[in-house]
């Protein structure tokens, strides 16, 4: 299996899922992309935190490391 195949299947699920999705009732939606975007978005800013956290000490390490 090659790698346009593994994309082409990922593809197709997608939009199956997406028309699974567009399917639903418009509060059922709501609910649905409540419940997966919040904890992804909150997730994603824990992780991009941390991320920012580390890069700003090494910085920090490194300049008082040259300081006299």
């Amino acid at each position: 299996m090659g790698v346009v195949d593994v994309v082409r299947a990922l593809a197709d699920w997608w939009d199956a899922v997406e028309l699974w999705l567009t399917q639903l009732p418009f509060g059922f939606q709501v609910v649905l992309a409540t419940v997966v975007l919040v904890p992804l978005c909150w997730g994603t800013a824990v992780a991009a935190d941390r991320a920012v956290d580390a890069a700003a000490s090494r910085i920090a390490a490194r300049r008082a490391a040259r300081r006299p």
